[in-house]
């Protein structure tokens, strides 16, 4: 039996959002690689099913990271039960269904904007300030679930790519102020098939993102020629929370996407499909407009399937 520890041995570690989805991908994956994990949600039952899989490994908090009070009872809980922390994740997020402008109804945008921009920034700054004496005692990390959208457009509407903007603003603020004693780093992930909801101030906090099947379309979008599952992009967080791999690092943003940011305009990546594969567009007439290895058959103006992450 191999007695190798893993890259997390001892750290402690709160996650936001972490009872589903890629909060939930992520807590796996610390548990796996030796840490101690306090989890802040808002859903109940989710938060039982993690407490049932890794038991004395995680604390759980039922709360609202809109309010200071939900994520300083988390630290609390994670210092109280395992005497210290070592990392905070602010990884809690909503998306807006890439809602434009233009389709938002006056009566509505105020209070949409509101629930977006305090799930998405508004958290993550509460979470920051209640961790922040922890985190200077450990000398450990803050990390940040942002997303494509945080660089580029059309990964959600406007209030969402809006947020994510922010939050790259943010990490490096806080990359700086928070200097030398906690390094700031953000992940920034591209589609995820997960259970991903929008504001109720939209009538979208019942809606799942995983019902749109992004994954049976990715192969036309994403340069890698399919959708990363949400453990695949849990590493990413594991490298920025590990002292030793990540010592240098403070005020960076991964670009985790699976290579949206490189796709260009043409319709699907083309140069490493297989040689004959045909380059269609979901949601289009299907039409073949090139073949892999070989000339383009037809050109045509294509807007590819929204992708969003957290």
């Amino acid at each position: 039996m191999s007695s190798a520890k893993g890259q997390l041995e001892d750290q402690v570690v709160l996650v936001t959002g972490g009872a589903r989805g890629l909060g939930r991908a992520i807590v796996d994956r610390f548990v796996l690689e030796g840490a101690s994990i306090g989890v802040l949600d808002q859903s109940a039952d989710a938060l039982k099913d993690v407490a049932k899989k890794h038991g004395s490994k995680v604390v759980t908090i039922c709360g609202d990271v809109r309010t200071s009070e939900s994520n300083l009872e988390a630290v609390e809980l994670c210092v109280e039960r395992f005497k210290r922390l070592d990392c905070a994740i602010a990884n809690a997020g909503i998306w807006d269904y890439s809602l434009a402008l233009v389709d938002h109804e006056f009566e509505r945008l105020d209070a949409a904007f509101d629930e977006i921009f305090q799930v998405n920034v508004k958290g993550p700054l509460l979470l920051a300030k209640a961790a922040l004496p922890e985190l200077v005692r450990s000398e450990g990390s803050f990390l940040v679930t942002i997303s494509n959208a945080g660089f580029y457009p059309n990964g959600g509407g406007p209030l969402y790519t809006a947020s994510k903007h922010a939050l790259v603003g943010l990490v490096r603020q806080l990359a700086f102020e928070f200097a030398p004693a906690v390094r700031v780093n953000g992940v920034a992930p591209g589609g995820i098939d997960t259970d991903l909801r929008g504001p109720v101030a939209l009538g979208m906090d019942q809606t799942s993102i995983g019902s749109l099947k992004l994954s049976e379309h990715a192969e036309h979008f994403v340069p890698i020629g399919r959708m990363p599952t949400a453990d695949e992009y849990a590493g990413a967080y594991v490298f920025f929370a590990s002292r030793k791999d990540a010592a240098p690092a403070t005020g960076a943003v991964l670009n985790f996407d699976g290579g949206l940011g490189v796709r260009g305009l043409g319709p699907s990546p083309a140069g490493g499909r297989r040689p004959g594969a045909p380059r269609t567009i979901p949601g289009q007439s299907g039409e073949v407009v090139g073949t892999s290895g070989g000339p383009a058959l037809k050109r045509q103006h294509v807007r590819c399937v929204h992708c969003a992450s957290t």
